[in-house]
């Protein structure tokens, strides 16, 4: 009986890795923020326009807080790409990051264009409260730019896996 031996996968270089990584962390801020509302720590919403505008405390609160858990999950998701283990459908996982890719790129330029158009009318405070939403928000913008990197990482080294 013999034994065939698989040649393992291409490593995952290590930026790609760290990449991943740092789209879940890019992801935690925006969701902190979003928690402290939910929470009633003060964010820059006068009361009235918590309870009118986002219904908080009320239904609003576990919108909230499912956009803050759904949000993170989502940004996890890129770790899959950067796995050592084969994954078990590897050509549709990549189809799924492209489609990823695209679309967070497209929602990242809608909400610059909405940030600075709408928002900049927003009842949000002026001072403190607008800086700490800014920064909060802010490293979201990374994230399309770290995924695509990852995903066309993964995609390369799935090339490279199919042609040995």
């Amino acid at each position: 009986m013999t034994r065939t031996t698989r040649t393992p996968p291409p490593r995952v270089p290590v930026r790609t890795r760290r990449a991943a990584h740092a789209i879940a962390w890019c992801a935690a801020p925006s969701g902190l923020w979003r928690l402290a509302m939910a929470s009633g720590i003060y964010v820059g919403y006068s009361d009235k326009v918590l309870r009118d505008d986002y219904a908080i405390p009320g239904w609003g609160v576990a919108y909230v807080v499912g956009l803050s858990v759904l949000t993170e999950l989502a940004a996890l998701f890129p770790l899959l790409l950067v796995r050592d283990r084969r994954p078990r459908y590897p050509r549709a996982l990549a189809r799924l990051a492209w489609t990823a890719s695209a679309v967070t790129m497209l929602v990242a330029l809608s909400q610059v264009v909405v940030a600075f158009t709408v928002r900049s009318r927003t009842d949000l405070a002026s001072g403190t409260p607008r800086t700490v939403w800014a920064f909060a928000y802010a490293p979201l913008l990374a994230v399309p730019v770290l995924l695509t990197a990852v995903t066309w990482s993964y995609a390369r080294r799935l090339r490279a896996e199919g042609e040995q």
